[in-house]
């Protein structure tokens, strides 16, 4: 969309919310939207309702992650907190000071954390195991079947099987890797990197290498749709969106660039059921996006102060939370 087109407009479908601080995050905890904040708290959204929950008191949340039913925080207290959608918070673990710098959960239950080198991984009946990287971990991420966990450090990523007594693997690409994601399928890895780019590993049949490059900032951001074939990222001026519906995945294919406007992309996120793109602006714009035509929608308009730092659709893909760096969030319902 060029800066005198108007896209057709949603933005009197959202409804605000008053969150009050820097969102982090953002979840849905069945029909509750969730809002993790730099102050430490939760802010918990229902029907035009809010509840805020004191997850981190005199703490900020870093980190955040969600399976639907429970969100999980980290936070710079050393603390790992639990917060339900009915406003229980409790402490999971206390690293004793050390900052959460990454946060995982596995759909059987199990949960994963990093303070420094350290990652603890414990699964759904309790049991932890410790495991100590070559340098500070900065991602992880389960693998979508088996309990398996990626961990992006310095030089490339590790693959641990934290039940098994077999040696972790080694991902190795020099430099240094912040967040890491599996493909919906489990053939490839990515993590993104410090150098502006984004390196992968198809890990069947050979370990290939996959070199995603030209971001002019770092990709903090990304969502795969929900078929798996493709993978939308942040860090340009448009939502740069990776072809993965071969064996081959990206390489030797040109990315599509999705809502190209004169401001960075901050935030993804893919619907849960169509081929439709949520992308949140540094400029506080949001816009949904229709890969099959490019058509835009406009859901929320630019906010001085405002840059979007989270974005995240429920389970049926009706609503959508929007967390801004300045604490006006909002959801929106659509339509129909």
């Amino acid at each position: 969309m060029s800066p005198t087109e108007v896209a057709p407009s949603l933005t009197e479908n959202v409804t605000p919310v008053e969150a009050g601080a820097h969102v982090t995050a953002a979840a849905w905890l069945g029909d509750v939207a969730a809002f993790a904040l730099g102050d430490g708290a939760v802010v918990l959204a229902k029907d035009g309702a809010t509840h805020r929950v004191e997850a981190h008191p005199d703490a900020g949340v870093l980190v955040a992650a969600s399976d639907g039913q429970r969100l999980v925080t980290g936070g710079d207290d050393g603390r790992v907190a639990v917060t339900g959608p009915d406003g229980s918070t409790r402490e999971l673990a206390a690293t004793g000071g050390a900052w959460i710098d990454a946060l995982a959960l596995h759909l059987g239950g199990a949960i994963a954390w990093s303070a420094g080198k350290r990652v603890t991984a414990r699964d759904d009946k309790g049991r932890e195991k410790l495991f100590e990287a070559p340098s500070s971990v900065r991602g992880l991420a389960f693998a979508p079947k088996g309990y398996r966990l990626a961990m992006s450090h310095y030089n490339g990523a590790t693959l641990w099987f934290p039940n098994l007594e077999t040696k972790p693997e080694a991902l190795e690409w020099k430099g240094s890797h912040l967040d890491v994601t599996w493909s919906p399928d489990g053939r490839f890895v990515v993590t993104s990197m410090q150098e502006n780019s984004l390196h992968g590993w198809r890990l069947q049949p050979d370990k290939g290498h996959m070199r995603m490059s030209g971001y002019p900032a770092k990709t903090r951001s990304w969502s795969w749709s929900h078929d798996g074939h493709w993978f939308a990222t942040s860090g340009a001026e448009a939502a740069i969106v990776w072809p993965f519906d071969t064996k081959e995945g990206p390489m030797g294919k040109a990315p599509r660039e999705c809502g190209a406007r004169p401001a960075k992309v901050t935030q993804v996120a893919f619907h849960p059921r169509a081929l439709v793109l949520a992308v949140g602006y540094e400029d506080g714009m949001v816009l949904l996006i229709r890969l099959t035509d490019g058509s835009e929608l406009l859901v929320r308009r630019t906010s001085p102060g405002s840059g979007i730092t989270a974005l995240a659709w429920d389970r049926d893909g009706r609503c959508l939370a929007i967390g801004p760096e300045d604490g006006r969030a909002g959801i929106l319902m659509l339509p129909g």
